[in-house]
């Protein structure tokens, strides 16, 4: 999984262009099941002086594709724990979107118990909290026409892919086994966080409402916050300016109060 490159860092496919052990603050991205890390790359010219986004590149997409994809979070979270660790600076979060909302909410339990620590923050959008019970159908063993019909509705794969045979060749597997690791996510119960916690939703999100993204509280025994931005499930696309000022308004305040604590 990793390999020495003459003296160089060492270099790892789940972090791609980032080096281990850096100082600063860093901002771990999780990915929506279909996406890459990729979905974030923009994202750092938004966070200037703020933080160091670090997207994070599951196997299954990007330059990973030819890699087997994760299918069950038992077997995902200990390999990520284990990968990431080297890669955390004395300051970090994680942001989530949706499948990715569950990823950095495992990561930092699985972090908590073997002693590493946890984030300063954790930054959830476009998922229901862990706990609830998802009353959604099972999809991902659907027959093709109808995943794709279910593609469709969900909106949130680009039309040209959809209507690209060749690409939707390509695509249709690691969508399938995203959707089995999120649909066959089990969830058990664990002490809070000790992290504050914000979560975002999206206005016209009819699959997550506001009342399942406000159980996100129960996962947190330090600050909470609930925010709603125009826009579907794929809100931080199309809301994208304001859902990063507000992260960045977060981080900032983090750093503030850690300056000021030495």
């Amino acid at each position: 999984m990793t390999g020495q490159i003459g003296k160089r860092h060492t270099v790892n496919p789940w972090f791609p262009g980032t080096e281990p052990r850096a100082s600063g603050f860093r901002l771990f991205c999780f990915p929506y099941a279909g996406g890459s890390g990729a979905i974030y790359r923009g994202w750092q010219r938004f966070l200037p002086g703020v933080a160091e986004v670090v997207p994070v590149e599951i196997p299954g997409r990007g330059g990973r594709r030819t890699e087997p994809a994760f299918r069950r979070f038992a077997g995902l979270i200990p390999e990520l724990a284990h990968a990431v660790r080297p890669f955390l600076s004395a300051e970090f979060a994680f942001y989530g979107h949706s499948m990715g909302a569950v990823i950095a909410f495992e990561l930092a339990r699985e972090l908590r118990r073997r002693g590493i620590g946890q984030p300063r923050h954790l930054f959830v959008s476009g998922r229901q909290a862990p706990q609830l019970s998802d009353i959604d159908p099972i999809t991902y063993n659907l027959p093709e026409p109808e995943f794709i019909a279910e593609l469709r509705r969900l909106n949130g794969t680009p039309q040209e892919v959809l209507d690209h045979a060749e690409l939707m060749e390509l695509m249709l597997p690691i969508l399938r086994a995203d959707f089995e690791l999120i649909q066959t996510y089990d969830y058990t119960d664990g002490a809070p966080l000790e992290c504050p916690i914000d979560v975002y939703g999206g206005a016209e999100d009819h699959e997550v409402p506001r009342d399942v993204l406000a159980g996100w509280r129960e996962q947190t025994s330090a600050a909470f916050a609930l925010h709603i931005l125009p826009g579907d499930h794929f809100f931080i696309r199309s809301s994208q300016n304001q859902l990063l000022q507000m992260v960045a308004s977060e981080l900032l305040k983090i750093k503030e109060y850690h300056s000021a604590e030495r």
